[in-house]
């Protein structure tokens, strides 16, 4: 097809689907069956909505499309179960999806752009930049892809938006995926199962907090202090570390959602014991919580992940000052499961494969 190009019909909420239906003169329920053939069966076809009319589904695949994606590549770590996903959109970028098991079920962690522009040193997505924002749609689709690609039915539990990109900055699409997890007729999943990470844009904390959305805020520190912080981040220059864990305890006040901080402990960069009992002072008392984080080494990074004892330390010091404190558990360590390692692999070793949309549908391994 050519010419314009055609409605992604996941980017679209309830009531938007219902009024894209109506314009083709199609009854009102048409629209439900429609969002749950693409949101709660996961549909990559219109041909597979078999209770929907030959000659809608004609005119759908004319004029629409289900942003179904391709599974590039898909790796699966045997010893956890994770499995990584790198899926080629539409227009052919490259984006990283994770689906860790836990005892639990699953949770998804969804990236929110192509690439990333904070500069984060100790990051493999930001290498390169930020290409685009994702849709929301196209959030949803990572969702979907995992669910499909899972080595046996699993439903997912939990969605963490903490793969590439930064959700704040694509703020509009974030909040509509968000609006569409939820739905009854999709992936129904109540969003106190989900987690949105931020490298602290202050403004849209608290915008967030206003949207009436419980999610749970994680907020990427990663140093108590200014001057290390704007070491490791480059957008501590615009938001400093206090500025910071004040929008996010506006955050946790207004909502009731206890609000995590992200350490990921470097080796003789941030672990040092000193620097521990400041980020304690810094918390004591908010009920926030830190989840320490062994980072994940970028092949070609000098930064290196501090050794388990000097972890087990920090995390004591934290403890005895009150502050509620874990080390995250490490899951795909041996599949490049940290963000941006996969898609920064597979660009540096092929070309762009750009594909026309008409030719995109879902692969299961």
């Amino acid at each position: 097809m050519t010419g314009r190009a055609r409605t992604n019909l996941k980017d679209l909420l309830p009531e938007e689907l219902a009024s894209f239906v109506a314009e083709l003169g199609e009854p009102a329920y048409r629209a439900r069956q429609l969002f749950h053939w693409l949101h709660g069966r996961g549909a990559t076809g219109f041909d597979e909505m078999t209770d929907l009319p030959a000659a809608l589904r004609a005119r759908l695949a004319e004029t629409a499309s289900t942003g179904a994606a391709t599974v590039a590549r898909r790796l699966l770590d045997p010893r956890d179960g994770t499995v990584k996903y790198l899926l080629a959109m539409a227009d052919g970028a490259a984006v990283e999806t994770v689906a860790m098991r836990y005892r639990y079920g699953t949770t998804v962690c969804v990236s929110s752009q192509v690439g990333c522009r904070q500069g984060c040193i100790f990051c493999a997505s930001t290498i390169g930049g930020k290409e685009r924002d994702l849709s929301a749609g196209e959030m949803v689709e990572q969702v979907l892809a995992a669910r499909r690609g899972a080595p046996e039915p699993a439903r997912v539990n939990r969605v963490v938006v903490m793969g590439m990109g930064e959700p704040l900055e694509n703020y509009d699409e974030l909040v509509r995926f968000l609006r569409l997890l939820r739905e009854p007729f999709g992936l129904a999943i109540g969003l106190r199962h989900v987690t949105v990470s931020t490298a602290g844009l202050v403004p849209r904390i608290d915008d967030l907090a206003r949207e009436g959305l419980p999610v749970t805020l994680a907020v990427s520190l990663h140093a108590p202090t200014d001057p290390l912080r704007t070491k490791l981040m480059p957008i501590n220059r615009r938001f400093g570390v206090q500025e910071v864990v004040e929008a996010a305890l506006r955050y946790q006040q207004a909502t009731g959602r206890r609000v995590t901080f992200e350490y990921a402990l470097i080796a003789d960069t941030n672990d040092d014991l000193g620097l521990a009992r400041e980020l304690g002072r810094l918390l004591a008392g908010t009920g926030a919580h830190v989840n320490l984080i062994p980072l994940n080494h970028v092949p070609g990074s000098p930064l290196i992940p501090s050794p388990p004892e000097r972890i087990r330390a920090f995390r004591r010091e934290l403890l005895a000052l009150g502050v509620s404190a874990t080390v995250r558990r490490q899951l795909g360590t041996s599949i490049e499961a940290a963000c941006g390692q996969l898609r920064r692999r597979f660009l540096d070793g092929r070309p762009r494969v750009r594909r026309p949309e008409a030719a995109l549908t879902a692969v299961r391994p």
